[in-house]
């Protein structure tokens, strides 16, 4: 089964120069764990988790509002296109303990996101519902 199959299309993003109190709002609006993290030009040049920025308020002693995202995001992204096989993103998400992989088009521009509540939810067995209910998010208003 290809990515596009599968991958979450809503996606949103933020740029690398914003702060981390916009990147927690979002990820807080949106019930999502990541932002992929893109330059002016819409390029993916970074992921950033909502553990990235609970440690940065938990380490440093500056507010969120003044704490660049290009300083906590991570730089080295694994990433996947729409045509790939989702067995190949499931192989890579199990080698790097990853959680999601954002979908990038030809000009390695963000265009959705492999869960691993997407896969859960595409295995059918108990424990792919189990992961499924784990993963379900919460209602946003």
């Amino acid at each position: 089964m290809k990515v596009s199959k599968l991958m979450t299309k809503a996606l949103y993003t933020c740029q690398s120069n914003e702060f981390l109190d916009r990147a927690a709002q979002l990820m807080w609006d949106r019930d999502i764990g990541a932002l992929p993290v893109v330059d002016d030009k819409e390029h993916l040049v970074g992921v950033i988790t909502d553990r990235d920025v609970a440690m940065a308020a938990y380490l440093r002693e500056e507010p969120l509002r003044a704490i660049p995202v290009h300083v906590v995001m991570a730089q080295h992204v694994h990433a996947c296109r729409a045509d790939d096989e989702v067995s190949v993103v499931e192989a890579t998400m199990a080698k790097y303990q990853l959680h999601r992989i954002p979908v990038i088009d030809e000009g390695r521009r963000p265009i959705g996101m492999v869960t691993l509540n997407d896969i859960a939810r595409d295995a059918g067995s108990e424990v792919a519902s189990t992961l499924t209910a784990i993963c379900e998010p919460r209602p946003v208003a």
